[in-house]
Order: C-alpha cells, then structure tokens, then sequence
C-alpha cells in the first residue's frame, strides 16, 4: 500500500510540458479582388462598322486593355510568390 502512495506522489513532482506553439500553414485565396473587365468600344460596335470605326475603336481600346492587363499581372504576382519569400 506505501509503494502506491510514492507512485502517486512520485507523478505530482514532475513538471507539465511547457506548451509547444506549432505553425500549421492555412490555404487562404490568393485573390482579394478581381479587377472588372473594361467595357471595351470595340465588343459595342455594329455588325456594320466600317474598318475605319473599327480601326479607332481598337486605337481607343489599347489602353484599356494595357491598364486591365497590368491590374491582372500585379493580381496573379500576389499569388506566384515561394515559401521562402513569406515574411513570418
């Protein structure tokens, strides 16, 4: 019966674990916001255009398809970077 007694006060001098934080990585999207799709004068033009209209309808669209692009470009930079350019 005693050597119970010093099993069970033998289990309370020890010390608990110190708690141990552990990272455990997340999948979160990539993605915040989508930037719309610009309303292009070229997709409003009539079947009848004449290649003139058609013309200068594409010279005004340049850039905004160039500025669309690049909102697209810095969205998917967002999401090609490598674990080992994570900051912690």
């Amino acid at each position: 019966m005693k050597w119970m007694l010093v099993l069970v006060l033998a289990g309370c001098g020890s010390t608990p674990p110190a708690p141990v934080r552990v990272e455990v990585p997340v999948m979160v999207p990539c993605v915040g916001e989508v930037p719309p799709r610009p309303a292009y004068e070229f997709d409003k033009l009539p079947s009848t255009a004449t290649d003139g209209e058609i013309v200068l309808a594409l010279a005004r669209d340049w850039p905004r398809g160039r500025k669309y692009e690049g909102e697209l470009e810095a969205v998917i930079a967002g999401c090609t970077h490598s674990a080992a350019d994570v900051v912690h």
